[in-house]
Formats: structure tokens, sequence, C-alpha cells
């Protein structure tokens, strides 16, 4: 019979799979011998048959029974007891932290008699109306902002801001509103079975596995959907007692920043929903050696204990009852960018990890990010004023006071910061869509402050001094300037300060390393510096460019480019050169296709001379002309206007007359499928070869000048080995004619684009004509998927990703089980009919951090991708050559 309930004492940290990952470490906790209240987890495995089948396993209510049992046998206590009642929390806790995305109940238990046993104090009555508020909105869904609005009635009557001031009849008065507003919802009274209270908690929790903000997150996360969330009965400790009572969340290290140091928020007198909620101003952590000494101490023990066992910093919540620590949850924390870069190094100087296991403690997703601009320091914009730094970054947009209009606005392509006096799992659409976010309640340990993190987003917490008021849609600063919505502020999640306008920003000192300026007295440009190394050091990967000038190809050098792997033509074709392709399309015969030819070559000869200076040494994959033609002439529509006009007006337009009918020529229905790449090698006489001319020529002028040209020429779209065989045969021609006349052999490689679901199934064929292939997985993946991917956007990707067809955009992350079991397939076939074929990919997947683990998979040689995103591929790379080694960090 399947387990699907253990005891804290019986599970360990590597069964996050089954416990999650918050029972996994509460067992983990009590078995080093932590202080941690007993308790006992139900398994994601229950979880996942009760969403399936729609109800609970057969044998789980038995289970449970035996171990709530146990528990009040250890207690002293049951559940419930009017005299003296044992009351449990009831938590959620996926194998993936998902912070606020799911739900916890406190106090299960209570009831109109269990309450006067518990003391019918004012503790008791602030436990009970707490129960009854989290009950009522977690399991019945009683709207959350009733209960806060009678509270926050009561507090105003009582002429007070903060709940603490309100007495044991104040809140039995309010325990009783709060029934009322159930009632009123439900249609029923608060239940009095504190086991119905319990099975109805724990089947919430169950339901939030599929509530709308745990898959929002889940999306966000790529976290898989099918996992399910362990349960955690937990008996309660209270932090809500009085002054010698508090609950806090600690962590080893700053989570913004990863220096060392104590770092953590505390709340005498409260329940820990307080702390992450955010709805009361915390104290700093380093306050409880004033208040509470002896806890302090031990908190300090306690979290380099953990620090030491997890090898990582450590994300800790705790509650102190009347002098006694008790620990609630611990985790690896999550981090900024900055810090998990500063945190991956120093554990190596501490000898805990090794650098192949700090590669995989960071992320190309967070190197991206601290290629950001930031803001420039000498701004003279107009302070409103300052918070905690929650999460480092800049961002400038137009304040939005809800969630709604962050994302409609959004989506407009307005820039927006999501101002709210506290956020919640509710806002997280908001979150998602602005650009930063901005409280003014909650500390660095607050759900803004977690998530944002967790996300890479800006964000600053905590700017009381800010009057932030949703209903009225605006914020009044101190000086007394109000910011009314769509006002546009700045807020910088390093510093705290939160300006009038939009600030301008400068480069990121870490993309000023990259650029060659380094400063490595900065420890986290001195982090970035070790790990990239160690990354270049351990990857089998080689990692190349996409430039089609001369400036990217110098920026991807700087940047760690070893080659250019797309040098796209069709960019040289633009400007004032697109005269030059419409004589050519407009040629009626071989003599004036010809002179246009002619003045085209030494136009591309000088790009590709500057290029393959700027690559000296390094590999120059050139595309030859890829897009249809009647990309490079006048809209048809704008053209036939002209035309039109100038009849009116009995003016002479033979010129425009001739394009026109080009245009209507070569209009087609689906230009992407239609005569394109190869196919205007083979149509249009002496285009490719005038292409290949200029490339060898190019190169032949740089080897006079003592350069080192690396020339691979690439043919694309092709499908059928005949295809490569006629432009090859052409091509080599004039490669021995350019060597003739010049006296200098280019030995370039001659090769193809893998795009098309034909050319990977026939690959094996294709390889006996090319020495390399380049697998184009932006059109390979529009042709597997049988979609446009300029257009699939706005048609229904939102829909997909909405219902869950899509994870990630197919654009965004590659189709592994579809383009990548043709890219396995194309990859097997090719090396088994050629050895020595080169292979690498140019789409720009190869510089998605996820894209790179499989490219390294299946064999590759190299990736290309932009300049900007080189950095991020040569770091996964590194990551994908070392990720056998285990981490606890992910």
């Amino acid at each position: 019979m399947t387990k699907f309930v253990y005891d804290f004492a019986e599970g360990n940290r590597d069964l996050k799979d089954l416990l999650g990952g918050k029972g996994a470490n509460l067992a983990e906790m009590t078995n080093i011998g932590l202080p941690v209240p007993p308790g006992f987890t139900i398994t994601t495995e229950a979880c996942q048959e009760y969403l399936a089948n729609g109800h609970e396993p057969a044998s789980l209510q038995q289970e449970i029974d035996e171990h709530l049992a146990a528990l009040e046998a250890q207690m002293g206590k049951k559940l419930g007891d009017a005299a003296d009642p044992l009351l449990v929390s009831v938590r959620s806790g996926a194998k993936f932290s998902m912070p606020g995305m799911m739900d916890t109940v406190l106090n299960i238990g209570l009831t109109d008699e269990s309450v006067i046993g518990l003391g019918d104090n004012r503790f008791a009555w602030d436990s009970y109306r707490r129960l009854i508020q989290m009950f009522g909105k977690t399991v019945c869904g009683v709207p959350g902002e009733d209960f806060e609005h009678a509270l926050e009635e009561l507090k105003r009557i009582r002429s007070t801001e903060d709940d603490l001031d309100l007495d044991a009849a104040d809140l039995k008065k309010l325990v009783g509103t709060f029934k009322d507003i159930f009632r009123e919802h439900t249609k029923q009274d608060f239940p009095q079975d504190p086991r119905q209270q319990l099975a109805d908690a724990i089947h919430a929790v169950f339901d939030s596995w599929n509530s709308d903000r745990a898959v929002l997150y889940r999306r966000q996360e790529r976290i898989p959907a099918d996992l399910g969330t362990a349960v955690n009965i937990c008996s309660m400790v209270f932090g809500n007692l009085g002054s010698d009572s508090g609950t806090g969340v600690a962590f080893t290290r700053d989570p913004g920043s990863g220096v060392r140091g104590v770092y953590g928020d505390y709340l005498v007198n409260a329940q820990g929903e307080d702390v992450v909620a955010g709805i009361r101003n915390t104290v700093p952590l380093q306050d409880l050696q004033q208040i509470d000494k002896n806890s302090y101490d031990q908190l300090m023990d306690i979290m380099t204990t953990l620090e030491n066992h997890y090898r990582d910093l450590c994300d800790i919540e705790f509650t102190i009852e009347r002098g006694k620590l008790w620990m609630l949850q611990t985790r690896v924390g999550k981090r900024t960018a900055a810090a998990a870069f500063v945190i991956a190094t120093q554990l190596v100087d501490e000898g805990m990890i090794d650098l192949d296991e700090a590669l995989q403690r960071v992320t190309g997703a967070q190197l991206a990010m601290l290629m950001f601009p930031r803001f420039d320091g000498s701004t003279n914009a107009e302070r409103l004023g300052k918070g905690m730094n929650a999460s480092p970054g800049a961002a400038v947009g137009k304040a939005v006071f809800d969630s709604y209009t962050a994302v409609k606005w959004s989506r407009s392509g307005e820039k927006v910061i999501l101002v709210r006096r506290e956020t919640n799992p509710d806002d997280l659409n908001g979150m998602i869509a602005a650009e930063g976010i901005l409280t003014s309640r909650g500390g660095k340990t607050s759900h803004a402050a977690v998530v944002a993190r967790g996300m890479g987003k800006t964000c600053v917490c905590g700017a009381e001094e800010l009057d932030v008021d949703t209903k009225r849609r605006r914020l009044v600063a101190p000086n007394g300037v109000v910011i009314e919505e769509g006002d546009v502020i700045s807020i910088d999640g390093s510093s705290g300060v939160v300006y009038k306008g939009s600030v301008p920003v400068v480069p990121s000192p870490v993309v000023e390393y990259f650029e060659g300026n380094v400063d490595l007295s900065d420890d986290l440009v001195r982090a970035v510096d070790r790990l990239m190394k160690h990354a270049d050091d351990a990857r089998r990967l080689g990692v190349r460019s996409n430039a089609d000038t001369p400036e990217d190809a110098e920026r991807a050098r700087r940047f760690g480019a070893q080659g250019i792997g797309l040098c796209r033509t069709e960019h040289m074709f633009l400007g004032e050169r697109r005269q030059h392709v419409e004589r050519l399309i407009l040629a009626d015969g071989d003599t004036e296709r010809a002179e246009a030819l002619e003045t085209l070559l030494p136009l591309q000869r000088d790009d590709f001379v500057g290029i393959f200076a700027a690559m000296d040494g390094l590999p120059v994959t050139v595309r030859l002309l890829d897009p249809p033609l009647h990309e490079f002439l006048p809209d048809i529509t704008e053209l036939s206007v002209r035309v039109a006009l100038a009849e009116a007006r009995g003016e002479k337009h033979e010129n425009d007359l001739r394009l026109l009918q080009a245009v209507h020529k070569l209009h087609e229905q689906n230009p992407m499928l239609g005569l394109r790449g190869v196919r205007l090698g083979l149509v249009i006489p002496g285009l490719f070869t005038m292409q290949v001319r200029a490339i060898a020529e190019a190169a032949a002028h740089r080897i006079k000048s003592g350069g080192d040209p690396k020339v691979e020429i690439m043919i694309p779209l092709v499908g059928a080995v005949q295809e490569l065989e006629a432009v090859r045969t052409d091509a080599e021609r004039v490669l021995r004619e350019v060597a003739e006349e010049t006296g200098v052999v280019v030995d370039a490689l001659i090769g193809t684009m893998i795009e098309l679901p034909r050319a990977a199934l026939t690959a094996g064929q294709i390889a006996e004509a090319a020495q390399f292939f380049s697998f184009g997985t932006n059109d390979l993946t529009q042709t597997v998927w049988g979609f446009s991917r300029d257009d699939v956007e706005a048609a229904f990707f939102s829909a997909y990703l909405e219902k869950g067809i899509f994870g990630v955009s197919p654009f965004e992350t590659l189709d592994r089980d579809g383009v990548g079991r043709l890219i396995r397939i194309a990859v097997a076939e090719g090396r088994a009919a050629r050895p020595g074929l080169k292979l690498g990919v140019c789409g720009e997947h190869g510089g998605d951090p996820d894209s790179v683990h499989f490219f390294h998979e299946v064999g590759l040689d190299y990736v290309s991708c932009s300049p900007f995103r080189v950095p991020v591929a040569r770091l996964e790379a590194g990551r994908a050559a070392t990720e056998s080694v285990g981490s606890d960090s992910r």
C-alpha cells in the first residue's frame, strides 16, 4: 500500500519530490536536532491522486488519524479540546519554492469552545480571528478585503493604526464580525468541528496547486504542472503571546547583494504571516539582540549550522514563543542575480563547494539581468522618498495602482511601475507585467520583495514615508508632491530611492567588464570574471555570434565570441543599395543583369573585408541571400498609389510601371515558403556567384594584407542534396577563378543551413555535399509547427500559454520533442555520412540557456547568437559541461 503520510522524523531533504521542499527541510531540521514543532507531511502523491480523481486516496484519512493521534500523544493535547486545545497549521509545500503562490491556514482547531480553553484573553481571540480570516479566504473563497476592511474599521473606531492596540474585547467583537462575514458569503456558520476544519484545509491546499496565481507562477518559472504539492501539518507555536514572543524571517547572507551579515525582519507579538504579508513594518533582525538576546544568540548558531549543512544561503522562518525559539521552515534562499554570483564565489573561498558546483549556482538568465543598465548616480531628478532596497536594478515607468491596469497598459506597450501598499499573491499578473514594484509597507522579506527577487524585477519595499492611496490612484510624497496614475516615476532597487520622472541610465559594470573595461575591485565584477573564466575552461561547446557588420563583429569578439556563426548578407542590400537590387530585378536580359551584379560586387566585397578584419583568425559563416527578392522592392500598395497619382497628373512613370510589374510578378501568397534561399541562387543567374566572388576577393585581400580569414559559405533553405550540389559546383568554380586572378587560395568551407524538416530527415545525403551544417532553428521551428513567428504572437500564443499547451514559446526555448528530435536525427545521420562534419546552430535559440544545454547534449560543435547574448551562452555552455555536479541550490 502506498504510504501517503510521513512524520517529520521519517523524512529528509532528499525526498523533495515526495515531501515537497518545506516538508523535506522540516524533516532535515528535525533529524539534525534543531527545535522544530512536531508534525507530519502528506505527500505530493496524495495531491496528485486527489487532483486526478477528484477525491483523496481511500487510505489517506486512516493515515492522518494515526499520525494525528501520535502527535496528540506527543503534545499531551487533543485537537480542538475545549479545556486545553492542540492547534495546528496547515501549509502547502511543493518541490520548488513558490513564495506566496499557494495557501496556509494557521490555528486549526479553534472553535467557540476551545477559544475559552486557550485562555479567553487577547491572544486567544486574536488567534481565533486569524483562523476565521485565513480559513474563510483560503478554504471558502471569502474575499480577503472584507475581513481587512472590518479590521481597519475597528482600528478607526479605536483611533489607532496598529492592531496591537486592540484589546481582548475588541478582538472578541471582531471574531463576531468575521463570523458574520463568513456566513454572508458561504451561507453557513464557521465550522465548529476541528476535524472538519483540518480536512477542509488539506483539500484547499491540494486545490491551491491549480489556483490561477499558482498556474501563472509555474508558467513564469517553468515549473512542471504535474508535480503537485505536499501538505504540512505542524503543531502551532505562537508569536502573538505578548512582548516576549514574536516571529521573523532570516537569511544567512544578504539575498540582495551577497554580503555576509545579519539579515532579516522581526515582528514582536505577531504570527508568521504578518511578516511575509508586509501588512506591518518590521524591525531589522539585529534589533532582536536587544529584545531577546538568548533567542538571538541561539538563532545565530542555528543559521551557521544550516548554512554549513546546506552549503548555501538559507532562508529561515522562526517563531519565538515566550522566550523559546522554534524553527518553522528553512530552504535554500532565493537571491538576486548579483548575490548569486557573489555568494557562489564566497562559498568556493570558504571551501564549501568547488568551482564546478559554483557554476551550477548561477544561470545565464541571471547573467543577462546583470547586463541591464543602471541609474546615473549624478541625476538631478526630484527625490520622492526612500524605502528598502529589496531587489536591485533600475526601473522607469508610469505609476499604476492595481494589477489589472499594469497588465492592460503593458500590453499596449507602456512601461509601468506597480505601486501598492503591499502586494499579495493576487498581484502576480501585475508584478510580471511591471518594470518594477514599489510598496509603502513590508520589509525585505515581504511578498513583494521575495517574489520580485525571484523574477529579477526591481523592487523597493516599505517606503512608508510615501502615502499610497490605491482608491484615489495616487501617492503623496512627504514634500507634498502628488503622483497621479500615469505619471512617470523611477525606482532604484539598489538604493531604495524613488524619483519623480524619468532618470537616465548608465551601462552596467558587468557590460563594461565584457567590453574590456575591467575593474576587478568590484565584488560582483570579480565574481563574474572568475565564473566566466571557469565556464570557458570547462565548456566543450564553442560560442559564436550572429553579426552582419564590422561593428557588431567587434562587439561580439569583445564579449568572447569565437567567430561568427551567421553573417546575413541581406542586410547589406538595404538603404541606398536597394536601387541596385531594383536594377537587378528589372533587368531585361543578361547584359543588364550582369551590370547590376557588377555594381553590387565591390559593395559586398568591402562589407566582407571589414567583417573578416574584425574576426581575423576566427571563423566567419556567411549566409548567401535568403529572403524573397520582393522584400527589397517598394510596398505594392504604396507603389500602386504612386503610379495612379502619376497617371492622373499625366506624368511619365515608366520606371515605376516596370517596378510595379516586377512586384506583381514576384508577389507570393506565402513568400517565406516561396522563392527564397537556395531557390534564388538557382533561379536568378549570377546572384550567388557574385556573392561568392565578393567573399573570396575580400578574403584574398585580407590574406595579402597579412590577415587570417577563416571563411565558411552557407547555402540557405536547402531541402534536397541536388540543390546544394548545384550551388556548390558554381561556388567552387568561382573560388578557383579568384585564386587564379589573385594568386591567393581561399580555403573556404561550403555548407548549408538545416531549416527544413526534409533537410533534417535527409541529412545523411546532404552531408555528402556539405562540409558543415548550421541549424536555423527559427525557420525550422516555423516549418515543424506550421506557423509564422511573425504572426502567432498576436494571434493565439497568449491563449496557448494560458491553456498550458505551451509552457514557453517554442521560439524562445527549443521544442525538444519536435524540433529537437529532427536535430538529433540530422546530427546522427550527418556525422555517419561525414565523420568530420562541423555542426552548429545559428537561430536565436543559440543564446537561450535551456536550449544551450540541449545543443551540448546532442553534440554540436558551437552555438551562435546575438552579440549581447554571447556571455550568456558561454556561461551556459560551461554549466552544461559541469551539470552532473549536484547542487542543493536549485
